[in-house]
């Protein structure tokens, strides 16, 4: 009941480090999507190319976040922008890779070849064959990926409170700082129930995407 009385009466703070937690993870997931779909394309062109950077993607993803953070502070303090916002969104980028990289890359390199074929009978180029037949059909797996690093992140972002870059992580460090389960437990589910709506919205956004006649061979 303490925990509930304490939300009730800090929900204006709670949604304003709610907007500060997705203001991080919108945009550097927003960049990462921008920056991985092209390198996950570009690398099915070489299955060598594709396993080096994968493995890089893959040995990034395993360092902890709070080094990652705090690597941040010594490379970034020379542009004034060691702790806060910036060094949250840089590190959210480079944890987002992997997963959208990875799926771009297996929805790309696994599109039928006879699909291929036939752009290629209808006399499409390269390009056109990318944008017109591979990337829509692509685009439900990559979605899958996009999903899977926001939701990964809105956790990851909660350490970032430790580095003053804000959102609800502020409530689980100073819960554990200050000995208060409230501060805690409110910051927990909150951070748990931004995962679940980020992760319903972007299904939705995936189902829009996702072309009419893949949508129902999918239900069949």
């Amino acid at each position: 009941m303490e925990t509930l009385t304490y939300a009730y009466d800090n929900l204006d703070l709670i949604a304003e480090r709610a907007i500060e937690h997705v203001s991080i993870v919108a945009v550097a997931v927003s960049i990462a999507v921008v920056t991985a779909v092209p390198i996950g394309i570009a690398i099915t062109q070489s299955k060598r190319v594709a396993d080096a950077v994968l493995y890089l993607a893959s040995m990034m993803i395993t360092v902890p976040s709070i080094a990652l953070f705090g690597l941040m502070i010594p490379l970034l303090s020379p542009f004034g922008h060691g702790i806060g916002y910036v060094p949250a969104v840089i590190a959210i980028i480079l944890y987002s890779q992997l997963p959208i990289i990875r799926n771009t890359y297996a929805a790309i390199a696994d599109v039928d070849p006879a699909l291929r074929e036939a752009g290629i009978g209808m006399g499409m180029s390269s390009s056109q064959r990318l944008r017109q037949v591979e990337i829509p059909l692509a685009i439900p797996v990559i979605m899958a990926g996009v999903r899977t690093a926001a939701v990964m992140n809105i956790g990851v972002t909660a350490i970032a409170a430790y580095i003053g870059a804000g959102g609800l992580g502020e409530f689980i460090s100073r819960g554990i700082s200050q000995s208060d389960p409230r501060q805690l437990i409110t910051g927990a589910v909150a951070v748990s129930l931004l995962a679940i709506a980020v992760d319903l919205l972007l299904a939705l956004v995936q189902k829009l995407l996702t072309s009419k006649g893949l949508s129902i061979g999918a239900a069949a």
